[in-house]
């Protein structure tokens, strides 16, 4: 008799780091293989990390990724064996989005698995890779090899060229697209290519069938895996955005599925009134009374809300300036959908003693952008909607504004340390007098601490209603519930939920 395996390696009751391995007559594909913020937070903060001399040696020491053997051979320094762990035929990586709870440990995989993916998830995954320093296995698009010194416990890193990994993406793409992935940063390096197909002319034992859903990054999917047995896995999605109808297609598409892998992360919450059209109306009427200065704050990547902003400063005729990193990754989305989202884009020019590789090629591809310097948005502050966080806030030094409105429109503080940044933050902005929407720092025993205010906001995950309603619509056999810190709530409210814990498999 035939059987299928699904063992989930990380994400059973966790929010992210999600890596499940489905299996069937020997052969598998791992449905994402997140980062596990969660786990890494015990050991790792922002100015401690894992040692890359050691290659993945820390990682496996602390449990942070499971001990298999699938990873890059040249980052095992030679003083750890992992010929005892075990190998599984992995025959492609299904990645659901460019959030990297989901992507963030695929760069340590073996090169030999082809990650399937979105056309859009590929450019923000390269966009985000040129304009940033990766985190060990983020780098997921290309990376550079490691190579033993010494006597093989140090890893040191190749400094002639880098490589590329293989794609298969779920829709059709453009030359543009291949292109954009041909454009190498690194003037001292070469850049070994990998293949990108499509994957419809793409060999594999499993048939996949790959959704558009609605989430807080672009590009996200979601799959129908079908062998001996239909597995629908939903990755993130929501039904409240500009896309739900996306969502809802895929979960009527996925009616009758003999398993579903499905998110949980609202599980356990009550839910509120919420959508991106209720984000839009609070923040376009605060905006509309703002004196001065409007600062945006939203999550990173979240294009889908500095749409929303850009709308609001047009009806209320200012102009939205993003930062060129934003300006970046938008113009890399443009390789793959057929859309121009940097049509009259105004970029904040951060003063810099040199352009960063990434952003003078910008500069030399987009004739249509301009950059706005600190000091005319300092003479004329009223004309401006500035999309700023935490990290770029230190640049209000140049601009010196007297006031202004600053408005909060991403998610809560989930762990202390997020909290320590919001007082950072609220410090930030009373020093130049804003007056602070979506947020506040109250008094909590002494310390202070953030509260955040409904309806500035609109989560990228489904609500506990919604999460009912699509495994009532799909109807599946079996439930396993994954991405959540709740998994119980599945089994209180589903009957045939399964609870699978880390490390453990099933089979059905």
């Amino acid at each position: 008799m035939k059987m299928t395996s699904i063992t989930i390696y990380d994400g059973a009751n966790t929010i992210g780091g999600n890596k499940i391995f489905i299996e069937e007559n020997g052969k598998g594909i791992f449905l994402d293989f997140g980062m596990n913020f969660k786990k890494y937070g015990v050991y790792y903060q922002e100015f401690l990390s894992s040692r890359s001399i050691r290659g993945i040696y820390d990682l496996f020491q602390l449990n942070l990724i499971p001990k298999l053997n699938v990873y890059r051979k040249d980052l095992i320094p030679l003083d750890y064996n992992i010929s005892s762990f075990p190998k599984l035929k992995v025959e492609a990586i299904l990645l659901s989005h460019a959030h990297m709870d989901h992507f963030g440990n695929i760069g340590l995989l073996n090169p030999e698995y082809p990650i399937i993916c979105s056309p859009t998830t590929l450019m923000l995954l390269k966009g985000i890779l040129d304009c940033s320093t990766p985190a060990l296995g983020s780098d997921v698009v290309y990376y550079s090899l490691k190579k033993p010194k010494k006597d093989g416990r140090i890893l040191e890193t190749d400094k002639t060229k880098d490589v590329g990994r293989d794609f298969v993406l779920t829709h059709p793409f453009s030359d543009n697209l291949t292109d954009f992935m041909g454009t190498y940063l690194k003037s001292r390096k070469k850049l070994e290519e990998g293949n990108i197909t499509q994957l419809k002319n793409f060999s594999l034992s499993f048939d996949i069938e790959p959704f558009e859903v609605d989430h807080s990054i672009y590009g996200a999917t979601g799959f129908i895996i079908s062998g001996d047995t239909s597995i629908v896995y939903t990755g993130d999605f929501r039904l409240h955005g500009k896309r739900g109808k996306k969502s809802e297609k895929f979960i009527r598409e996925a009616k009758d599925a003999s398993i579903l892998i499905i998110e949980g992360t609202r599980a356990a919450k009550k839910d509120i009134s919420e959508s991106e059209d209720i984000v839009y109306e609070n923040c376009r009427r605060t905006a509309e009374l703002a004196k001065g200065l409007i600062i945006t704050d939203f999550s990173a990547r979240n294009f889908e809300r500095l749409e929303t902003f850009r709308k609001i400063s047009d009806g209320i005729g200012r102009s939205l300036v993003i930062t060129s990193r934003d300006a970046y990754l938008l113009s890399a989305i443009e390789n793959a959908e057929d859309v121009n989202k940097t049509d009259d884009l105004l970029v904040f020019g951060e003063l810099r003693s040199t352009k960063r590789n990434w952003e003078d090629l910008y500069l030399k591809g987009k004739s249509d952008i301009h950059y706005v310097d600190p000091k005319e948005i300092s003479s004329n502050p009223e004309n401006y909607v500035l999309c700023f966080s935490l990290f770029d806030i230190k640049n209000l030094l140049d601009i010196k504004p007297k006031n202004g409105t600053y408005i909060y429109s991403s998610s809560e503080a989930f762990e202390e340390e997020s909290e320590f940044d919001f007082v950072r933050l609220y410090n930030w902005l009373t020093y130049f007098g804003f007056k602070i929407y979506g947020f506040d720092i109250v008094d909590d025993h002494g310390k202070p601490k953030p509260t955040f205010k409904k309806g500035y906001h609109a989560s990228g995950h489904t609500s506990r209603k919604d999460l009912l309603w699509a495994i009532d619509t799909i109807d599946p056999e079996t439930i396993i519930p994954v991405h959540t810190d709740n998994p119980n709530w599945f089994k209180q409210n589903v009957d045939n939920a399964l609870i699978i814990k880390n490390g453990e498999s099933c089979k059905l």
